[in-house]
């Protein structure tokens, strides 16, 4: 049950004259780097409702649990769970350990562990993909809060839309591997997480499946609507 928890956790310097009104296709090490530029506006405060589910032992065990959370200005991150279903086991030692385990860390500004910095990575721009630039990121160290991977990034903008890759280091001897995959997008212009999976392979049980997906009520104390930019 661990692994899911640990995979719940995984969780970024343009030109003065934008190169697109030169006609101009960036290079890769432009894009690389404007991925790394500042993102305006950041993501300070927000509220949002989560459904988050997870199964193990080929789905003979299932869990589900909706929650509302919110993150203050000061950078405070808390919960309350409105319904959960399914077994007690997973509710508590996986969906409810997530949400314990993400106030931690953004109560003890504990985020740089998984951050995708070069602190933390290397980087190497490869290939396009489905209207996407790759790039493949190897950590630094093994740890459980860092994945072997790739990001995938907008080609202009440099804008991040979907990491993707497997722990570089398993949470326990009871866990083979833990396959990792969260999508990001722009809401009223600021870049939020809006779904994240994952598969780990557990001896004995098999195939175990973590999932949250987030619906938005507010982002930066402002309210989004129903149609989001």
């Amino acid at each position: 049950m661990r692994s899911l928890v640990v995979a719940f956790l995984i969780l970024a310097a343009g030109t003065a004259v934008p190169l697109a009104k030169r006609n101009v296709q960036p290079t890769r090490d432009q894009t690389l780097n404007r991925f790394f530029a500042p993102t305006t506006p950041p993501l300070v405060s927000y509220r949002a409702r989560r459904l988050l589910e997870a199964s193990t032992r080929g789905g003979k065990m299932s869990a589900s649990l909706e929650a509302w959370t919110e993150r203050d200005e000061t950078g405070r991150f808390s919960f309350e769970v409105i319904n959960s279903s399914g077994s007690a086991v997973i509710r508590q030692h996986v969906l409810m350990a997530a949400l314990r385990e993400e106030q931690r860390i953004d109560n003890e500004r504990a985020g740089h562990e998984s951050a995708i910095s070069r602190l933390n990575y290397m980087f190497d721009v490869t290939t396009e993909a489905d209207s996407l630039l790759r790039i493949d990121i190897k950590p630094h160290r093994a740890s459980t809060f860092l994945v072997n991977g790739a990001i995938f990034v907008t080609p202009d903008a440099g804008d991040l839309i979907r990491v993707q890759g497997r722990l570089s280091k398993r949470p326990s001897f009871w866990t083979r591997s833990v396959e990792i995959t969260r999508r990001y997008e722009r809401i009223h212009g600021v870049r939020v997480p809006v779904e994240m999976r994952s598969v780990a392979d557990v001896r004995l049980v098999g195939a175990s499946t973590f999932s949250m997906t987030y619906i938005y009520e507010t982002i930066n104390g402002e309210r989004v609507s129903a149609s989001t930019d």
